[in-house]
């Protein structure tokens, strides 16, 4: 099965990153490396993580507050967003209504 990463969750990645990386040296390569676990943890077991909202899941990341926002489709997994588990909850459901 095949990821596609929406572009929002490519630019939370990117600034998590960078973030981490201006705080401590290799931070943001291990940030980087937790969320390629996550990924592959969900391509894995797609329904193994409970749902945040309907149809979409979440995988939490482990060492940092962040997690995976996804959605399960029929040919691919659709991450929605990367999101920071205590800043603007919620804030990528208005992201998903205006692409519909």
């Amino acid at each position: 099965m095949e990821v596609l990463l929406d572009d929002l969750a490519r630019l939370e990645l990117d600034d998590a990153s960078e973030y981490y990386e201006l705080e401590v040296p290799g931070l943001g390569r291990q940030f980087r490396e937790a969320v390629k676990r996550g990924i592959r943890r969900i391509l894995e077991y797609p329904t193994a993580w409970p749902e945040e909202d309907e149809d979409v899941r979440r995988h939490l990341l482990h060492k940092f507050p962040y997690k995976i926002l996804y959605s399960i489709e029929k040919d691919y997994i659709y991450i929605i967003a990367i999101a920071h588990c205590h800043r603007r909850p919620d804030y990528w459901i208005d992201t998903i209504l205006n692409k519909s």
